[in-house]
């Protein structure tokens, strides 16, 4: 796998990075922040070309992606917006997770997309090291050049040479509140762990569950576990885990499932229980926790920035119903936690090469910036593009910490330990959630299994 430690250049805009989120998420929730813009108003300065593409009539092209719902509809807009721009024809694919396994059977087939997005940099390895991939032409990559910090072009590249567009990023260090249930319960936004529990429990006894979980999708249950990890272990510890290089037997993993079943162990914290957790998807995580008037399923519900699109599906407005705080400090510094999703060729032509350079340029991530519910790490997105002061504030977070983040840990990791429905990480962490006492057998799993993904005894 990728080391963490070329891709990603320390820890030390962590703290601020927290900082400004905090600040400025409580502007946004204090001045209820929506930040819409009147009809017919431009959303940023990238609505005209900044790129030059080729003329691609009768050209047809295939983009695979795991997205579903709104997220795929907002994609399949920057879609047409390529086609309107080239004359090309482009087809979205709907993929399945885990999507090497969905590309495999294509590339069997004789019917590989033209285009996958990845989302995790072990399957861009995993796509270059199958002689899936192809490499990024000359245009795409001066474009990545001109949009993005290093990181991010290092985290898309394999061996130095650049395979991925990051044309998708995550903030997975966020908690959504309904900020009626908090109103009622008098209940405030924490800044740490010991906060945070104390807020839950002001939530419990006003009446309502503190927290909504989609433990059906084991990948939710990943990002709760970095989040408290790299916060409480800190980031050389993380960087060391996410390459195997400690085992998951490591006193650091225990302390920070211990502190994980402070949540998922405490009777009635978790809307419908573990079994109700488990059979709940993260979408419906997210709108029963914005739906039941003033007797939700839950108060929070943590998850990135992406939730905006789903709650976008209930009647609750981001900055005034649905508010937002970043993930507390579990150890000395709040977790800035990052995912993303990459552009990679699977069939080089020209049709495919113009479409990751319109995916490395402002252009393509100014469409689905103003639909909301997406963030881009392309630095020259304009701030104005997104929809609302909530989605602004993160989004310039994200930008402003160049290349000091930590890149999701499971995403890094091999496909079968950290991106596998029913196995791996996915699974022990479900059944840590089913039975949060059982922290040593939950290490001892976790740690078999990543041995036998990552072929090394940690």
């Amino acid at each position: 796998m990728r080391k963490p430690s070329d891709t990603i250049r320390g820890h030390r805009a962590g703290t601020a990075l927290a900082a400004l989120l905090a600040g400025a998420l409580a502007l946004t929730a204090c001045s209820g922040g929506d930040g819409g813009k009147k009809d017919g108003e431009e959303g940023g300065g990238a609505t005209g070309s900044t790129v030059n593409l080729p003329k691609l009539d009768g050209a047809r092209l295939e983009v695979a992606a795991v997205w579903t719902g709104t997220e795929q509809e907002n994609f399949k807009k920057v879609l047409a917006e390529f086609e309107k721009r080239t004359g090309a024809e482009v087809t979205f694919v709907p993929a399945q997770d885990p999507i090497i396994n969905f590309l495999g059977s294509k590339i069997a087939g004789g019917q590989p997309p033209d285009v996958a997005m990845l989302p995790q940099p072990g399957a861009i390895k995993q796509a270059v090291e199958k002689k899936w991939a192809k490499p990024l032409g000359p245009e795409a990559v001066k474009e990545l050049k001109k949009n993005y910090s290093q990181g991010w072009q290092d985290i898309g590249a394999v061996d130095g040479k650049p395979y991925g567009v990051y044309y998708k990023a995550a903030n997975k260090s966020l908690i959504w509140y309904n900020s009626a249930v908090f109103e009622n319960a008098g209940a405030k936004a924490p800044g740490t762990w010991p906060e945070l529990l104390t807020t839950a429990q002001a939530v419990y006894d006003s009446g309502v569950t503190p927290f909504s979980v989609g433990g059906a999708d084991g990948w939710t249950l990943t990002d709760w576990f970095e989040n408290v990890y790299l916060s409480q272990a800190g980031p050389e510890k993380y960087d060391q885990l996410a390459k195997h290089e400690i085992k998951w037997t490591d006193p650091s993993v225990k302390q920070a499932l211990t502190t994980l079943a402070q949540v998922w162990g405490k009777k009635d914290y978790v809307a419908g229980g573990a079994d109700g957790a488990l059979q709940t998807e993260f979408p419906a995580s997210v709108t029963q926790t914005f739906t039941g008037g003033d007797q939700p399923k839950a108060g929070m519900v943590f998850e990135g920035d992406f939730a905006q699109v789903n709650i976008g599906e209930t009647k609750a407005k981001v900055g005034t119903d649905a508010k937002v705080f970043p993930f507390p400090a579990v150890g000395s510094t709040a977790p800035v936690v990052s995912g993303g999703d990459a552009a990679v060729i699977l069939k080089d032509s020209k049709a495919a090469q113009a479409l990751a350079t319109f995916l490395a340029s402002p252009d393509a991530a100014t469409v689905q910036a103003k639909l909301g519910g997406y963030l881009s790490p392309n630095k020259n997105v304009a701030e104005s593009a997104y929809p609302n002061e909530t989605q602004r504030t993160i989004a310039k977070a994200l930008i402003k910490s160049g290349d000091d983040f930590r890149f999701d840990m499971s995403d890094q990791a091999p496909q079968a330990f950290g991106g596998t429905p029913g196995k791996g990480e996915w699974k022990d962490l479900q059944d840590f959630l089913k039975n949060p006492k059982d922290v040593a057998g939950t290490q001892a799993r976790l740690e078999k299994d990543a041995a036998a993904a990552y072929g090394n005894k940690g």
